[in-house]
């Protein structure tokens, strides 16, 4: 079926993303993998062609428009190059509404300047060693001393936590008080007490420098606080997870749509028992079940994505798009490595790098579990 989502300037940008992307990007991941990280002069590069801020407001440098297909279509050409170590999702998807939203007119100028040049890289740190999904678990606490917070604890699995700049912490202002005592803090490089750890080393994404990242006393001013009140910060993550797990949702189709087409190409051109590979049904069946799986998952993500730019996206519908998406990219993906035979457990076929990458992708931004358990409650058991 015809893809409707995108109008003409979607398009046009999408263009100008695909060439960056095959001169900036593609020539250089392969070197990325092996070290571990994107060089940070890649971030200034991508806003030096507009990638980064669509939603923040033009006297700070964006575009000022609040329209998620932007978000997608860097999504999908990065998925479209294997490129999984640029960050830039967790960037414009993810830490967009927090520093767009909840930010006073100082952070705005402080930061949205830097968001936007590239020149500022940003993270969000939720996970902890004793606490994932359960975000009410968490230990790293802030308090209060004066004009300051003082941070103490340990976070984990921090995308762009190397090369992070601005780092949204997730910590307890009052360990009492359940949901309704957390606070979002911004924690910026250099400052006193905040440390790096380890670049963790991943199964997948191995250019995505992901790392551990450590709080002793950092003292952090009460005007890094994101949100007029303390205690909001949970209530502040729950409205905004539902964006996040949408960008997990379109790398997860895209994902699926590039492999089953490169896919379908080994299928035509392979040779097996003096046939194309393709000519068996066998083969022939399981290209048409996935083939038909992406697509209805395609329209449903585009539908969920017009219903986020309108402020309608429940959590619960971003839930479905989440699981189902992430459940079916590794389904197809493997039943493609499949295909591949022997070839596809080898590296220089990009169904094995896109396989590796793709596990993790039922993991972070809420559990395919924890997915079924939002839906679960929403019948009101």
């Amino acid at each position: 079926m015809e893809r409707d989502l995108f109008d003409e300037e979607h398009l046009l940008f999408r263009e100008t993303v695909r060439e960056f992307m095959t001169r900036e990007v593609a020539p250089h991941h392969d070197q990325w993998e092996k070290d571990g990280i994107v060089p940070r002069d890649i971030w200034k590069k991508a806003g030096e062609v507009g990638m980064f801020g669509f939603s923040v407001p033009e006297e700070y440098g964006g575009a000022g428009i609040k329209d998620f297909r932007y978000n997608a279509v860097i999504v999908e050409e990065l998925i479209g190059k294997g490129a999984s170590g640029l960050g830039f999702s967790l960037h414009n998807d993810v830490m967009a509404p927090y520093l767009v939203d909840l930010t006073d007119d100082g952070q705005k100028e402080r930061w949205l300047p830097g968001f936007v040049s590239g020149e500022l890289i940003t993270a969000i740190a939720m996970t902890e060693p004793g606490a994932g999904s359960d975000l009410q678990g968490i230990r790293t606490t802030a308090v209060r001393e004066g004009d300051h917070y003082v941070v103490n604890g340990q976070k984990t699995f921090i995308t762009n936590g190397i090369n992070a700049d601005l780092v949204v912490v997730v910590a307890k202002t009052d360990p009492s008080a359940g949901a309704r005592g957390v606070t979002l803090l911004v924690v910026e490089r250099g400052m006193e007490g905040f440390g790096r750890g380890r670049n963790l080393d991943k199964i997948g994404m191995k250019a995505q420098d992901t790392a551990e990242l450590f709080f002793e006393n950092v003292r952090v001013p009460v005007a890094n606080r994101l949100g007029a009140e303390d205690g909001q910060g949970f209530f502040q993550l729950m409205n905004n997870l539902p964006q996040e797990r949408m960008s997990i949702a379109v790398a997860a189709v895209a994902a699926a749509e590039t492999v089953l087409a490169e896919t379908i190409e080994y299928c035509r051109n392979r040779q097996a028992f003096g046939r194309n590979l393709g000519s068996f049904q066998n083969t022939r069946f399981v290209l048409a079940e996935l083939a038909t799986e992406t697509e209805i998952a395609r329209h449903y993500v585009d539908k969920c994505i017009l219903a986020l730019n309108a402020g309608t996206l429940t959590a619960v519908d971003a839930a479905k798009a989440k699981w189902w998406t992430t459940e079916l990219q590794t389904k197809v993906i493997d039943r493609c490595l499949q295909l591949h035979g022997g070839y596809g457990y080898m590296m220089e076929y990009p169904v094995a790098k896109a396989w590796l990458d793709s596990r993790v992708q039922t993991i972070y931004g809420g559990t395919t579990e924890i997915m079924k358990e939002i839906i679960g409650r929403s019948f009101g058991f």
